[in-house]
């Protein structure tokens, strides 16, 4: 039996508007904007306090990792998988920075658009302006050595233009950026980001690790603050 198109079309409409109403809704790229607390970064969670040189403090280290995991979700292969069901990757949020492509943890997600929202509102100046070009945040491999677990596995940190503001305390080739170069009154002028987007990120919980005394990764924003009380109730 033959079926006219307007037929088709008339059989098929209802289904299809069935199904799109039975699919989740998508938040906006910005992760759906309602205001955020400020927030200090915890400082048990602040790598400079459990990393010392090349020595590391265990029973630091690890209470560390024992929060995030919690928190966040397991890491296949790192301590303390056991305490939670969900891969932290299993929570990955796709989401824009300034326009770029990214993927972060569900929990962070809002901090980072109230971030965009007030270098927007308030980083206005000349000096303060900048277009980032390259954005990262989660990833599938660690990118330190040793026994450390890095926040990318957790999808809780952001690196913006590796290329304009290096880790000079990296293994090679970092040091050798031009950024890294000679003597610097601070950790500030090894770096292309304007102080109040760095004070931005911090106000809402964010670690800049260009503090950090060893790595001075001027490109790394991580969130240590409580994932908990990111957004209003």
């Amino acid at each position: 039996m033959r079926v006219s198109t307007t037929r088709l079309l008339a059989l098929c409409c209802p289904l299809v508007v069935a199904l799109v109403l039975a699919l989740p809704k998508v938040r906006s790229a910005e992760a759906e904007y309602r205001g955020c607390y400020f927030q200090k970064p915890q400082s048990f969670l602040i790598r400079k306090n459990f990393m010392i040189g090349k020595m590391i403090d265990g029973r630091k280290a690890n209470q560390s990792i024992r929060y995030r995991v919690e928190h966040y979700g397991r890491i296949e292969g790192a301590p303390y998988e056991q305490l939670n069901d969900k891969t932290a990757h299993s929570q990955a949020k796709s989401m824009h920075f300034m326009g770029l492509p990214l993927s972060l943890h569900e929990k962070v997600a809002p901090a980072l658009a109230c971030v965009e929202r007030r270098i927007k509102k308030t980083c206005t100046k000349s000096e303060e302006r900048y277009r980032p070009r390259a954005v990262g945040g989660f990833r599938t491999e660690n990118s330190y050595r040793g026994v450390e677990v890095s926040n990318h596995l957790f999808g809780i940190a952001i690196d913006i233009d590796p290329d304009r503001n290096p880790c000079c305390g990296c293994v090679a080739p970092w040091p050798e950026h031009k950024a890294c170069q000679g003597d610097a009154a601070s950790v500030f002028e090894r770096t292309e980001l304007p102080r109040c987007w760095i004070d931005t990120f911090e106000k809402y919980g964010f670690y800049w690790l260009g503090r950090d005394p060893q790595l001075r990764d001027t490109m790394h924003f991580e969130f240590l603050g409580n994932p908990e009380r990111v957004v209003p109730d």
